[in-house]
Formats: C-alpha cells, structure tokens, sequence
C-alpha cells in the first residue's frame, strides 16, 4: 500500500537538509542546500543527452559509474557552471571537498538530539559527494562562496519537513514554487518504507532524460543494479513526459538516493518487493514532473495530454509529447481558445501513422467535459462552454486514436507574453 505523506527529501529515515543564501543570487535569496544521510547510500542518476553538458553533470556521472555509493549531495541555483572548461569541473571537486570537511568537523557525533553522520567515526569522502547546480550558462562558480557555503550547511542540516522544504526552495530559478512529494509504503515482509523528492524545473523544460534537477531519498534496501534499472525506466514515463518550451538544458540531473534505514532484506531481484518500490517511485517521479510542467515559465494552466487508443505505448507517447509541446496549442490554451486543428496538426507531425478519420478529441476540466472532435469532424459544441473549460488552472485534453488499446500521457503549460518576458532578460 501507497500512502502520500507530509515532506519530501527529509521524509525518508536518516535523510537530512537545509538551504541557506550564500550569495549568489543578486537579490540575496537562498542559492544553495544540501542533501545528506546519516549513512552511505546505494545511488543512482540519470543525466542530461544534450551534447553541451555542464560540469555536475560530468563530475556526477563519472561518480556514480565508478563508486555507486553517494552519501550527500551539494546543489546551487543562480550559476549552472556549464560551458565553463577545467576550471568549472575543478569547482565540483573543491565542492565536495569543502563538503566533505564540513561534515567531518560538524557532524561526526550527535549534536543537540541531531542524528549522527557516520557515528562510527569514519569521515564522508570527498568521492561520497555529489554537485549539481542550475542558473545562467557560461559564468563560473563564485568557488569561495560555494565552498564556505557548503561548509556552512554542514552544520545546519537537520531532518525536519521544514528542513526538507528550505533545501526544495533554495535550489529555485525562475520557479515560483517549492516542488516536493513523499509516499509511504509496505513491503511483503511488512516493513514500513518511506521515499520523498524535491525537484526544480520551469524554462528549459524538454525532456530528453529529463529537463531539470530532481533529487529523490528513500530508506530501502536495494542493489545498485536494481536501483539504477527502476529510475532509468520511470523517467521515461514520467520526466520525460513534460515540456514547457521545447528546449533541452545542459544541467538535466535526477538523483536517487537508498540508504537501507528502513531495515528491509535488500532487495536484489525483480519481484513484489521491488514492483512495489518501482510503483512508489512512479507516484513521487510523476507528482514533481506535473508540479513542474505546472509552474512554467509564465504558465497559468497546466495541460494534460492524453492519448488513447494508440497501436502501441511507443505510438502514445511520440504522440501525446506532440501536442503537448506544440506552441501553437500552448497559445491557444493561453487564449482560452478551442482551436482543435492545432491539436490534430499536432498528432499529424507527429511521425506516427494513423487514421485521422477516426480521431476523437475532447477538453476536459473543473469547468466540465466537452468533446470537440469526433471522427476529425467538429461536433456542434458550444464555443461558450468550450471557453469556460479551457479557462480553468488545469485542463486535459484527450485524443482516442481508435487504433489499438495503448495509451500515455504528458504534461504542459500555456504559452504566454510573461514567458517572453521571464526570457528576454533572464541573464542581464
């Protein structure tokens, strides 16, 4: 059983964090946070395809491959240290380093009813630590703010909710909410689990792995194998399903984090055990990739695309990211506009072969449910009534292809002037 929870990050036992301004930002605002166990963790990631891949991206890559052990990880907003040479890949070692240091110093024994880090004594390496970091490309790292930020945090991390929800806020660019989600759930032999998550996403937003930086803390035991495997292919279902302005970021990070707390055999074959930690992560993965797809870059609604009737998952898929990535049904939502050729234009490009003779589509929201189009011909619908559905916060649209029984989804956003705006001066 699947039981959504208070909290996020720090909802799973032994997971502490915290956000802090380190002065970044120009405005002063939080700019960095930390994530940390009180034990090593079995970890697992998944990275950005685009060509042009920032140093975190890199550095934690390379991690992971090579230990697929973490124990923290540093995140900072306002800089992506992308695009920025050696000197951007040395900031992610002193990064860690400073990290590493701090914990040592701070939070090797317990300190004021605080959960230790390492009670046995042994320090968290520098390999241990993973750096990500999201904001404007090409300027490097201000690496002595960063370093004596990390230090900092290393002092301050506690597992509290209201922890969790400081390091959800402090890792925000343009966003204009925290995103974070946890679930509960039981395994066959009755252990109480928990997996929580934070992400932050609102431009850039097009997932070719995922267009983001999400960070998910669990307390199972479960093989790294197994581990990686699960989130590799829920993102697929899940952040790779949202889009808000067709671009694809250089800093795309998704972090998974088990530190076996919850005392559980470790899981290392497929079975009940693992389908039902597979299904606990779909519910966070999916709960931030839909915050995020809701709180785009100028959105006020967020769109649903669903597509039914599909000949295969694969056909879905290709065709429901279509129109939710078409501007021109992203304007038209902005507009309240039930333009319903858009959305057909859409599926049509989509490079999937169907029949559009069959092809149903209908709005749905608070407001009520409306089909537009049955069998690629308009119904007698009422433009009144269309305008009020599309008019709410959130609103669905769902396209019966009538040519098998596959089906998907995707999440968007409308198209709007403020998205224009956020951008023509995001970097001056």
């Amino acid at each position: 059983m699947i039981k959504e929870i208070e909290g996020g990050v720090t909802a799973a036992k032994g997971f502490l964090a915290t956000g802090i301004a380190a002065g970044i930002k120009k405005d002063g605002s939080m700019d960095m946070a930390m994530v940390v166990s009180t034990v090593p963790c079995t970890a697992a990631g998944t990275f950005t395809t685009n060509v042009v891949k920032a140093a975190p991206v890199i550095y934690d890559r390379e991690m992971i491959q090579k230990n697929g052990i973490a124990q923290a990880v540093v995140i900072n907003s306002g800089i992506a240290n992308a695009c920025t040479g050696k000197e951007g890949l040395d900031a992610c070692l002193r990064t860690a380093e400073a990290a590493s240091k701090g914990l040592e110093k701070f939070r090797m024994t317990e300190q004021d009813g605080k959960p230790a880090i390492n009670a046995d004594g042994k320090p968290v390496p520098a390999e241990s630590i993973l750096v990500c970091s999201t904001g404007v490309i090409g300027y490097q790292l201000p690496i002595d703010k960063i370093a004596r930020g990390a230090e900092v945090m290393s002092r301050h991390a506690e597992g509290s909710p209201e922890s969790g929800m400081q390091a959800a806020c402090a890792i925000m660019t343009t966003d204009t909410k925290c995103k974070e989600k946890s679930f509960s759930f039981t395994l066959s032999d009755g252990t109480e689990a928990t997996i929580g998550g934070m992400s932050k996403g609102s431009g850039m937003i097009h997932p070719n792995m995922c267009t983001m930086l999400a960070f998910v803390t669990t307390d199972i035991s479960i093989s790294r194998e197994l581990l990686q495997e699960a989130l590799s292919e829920d993102i697929q279902e899940t952040y790779n399903m949202i889009s808000v302005d067709g671009d694809t970021s250089t800093n795309d990070t998704c972090l998974l984090l088990a530190n076996g707390l919850a005392g559980n055999k470790t899981i290392t074959e497929k079975g009940a055990d693992y389908e039902t930690f597979c299904e606990a992560l779909h519910a966070v993965n999916e709960a931030l990739a839909k915050k995020m797809a809701a709180d785009g870059e100028g959105a006020t609604a967020m769109l649903e695309v669903k597509v039914t009737g599909a000949r295969t998952h694969g056909d879905a898929k290709i065709l429901a990211r279509s129109v939710v990535s078409s501007n021109l049904t992203k304007a038209a939502l902005y507009g309240h506009d039930a333009n319903w050729g858009r959305i057909l234009c859409a599926l049509g490009y989509a490079g999937v072969d169907f029949d559009p003779e069959k092809v149903d589509v209908t709005i749905e929201s608070a407001a009520g449910r409306l089909v537009l189009v049955k069998n690629e011909v308009a119904t007698d619908y009422s433009e009144e009534e269309a305008t009020k559905i599309l008019s709410e916060s959130a609103v669905t649209v769902t396209c019966d292809m009538k040519e098998g029984d596959a089906s998907a989804t995707a999440w968007g956003c409308d198209l709007t002037h403020k998205y224009v705006e956020i951008n023509g001066d995001y970097r001056s």
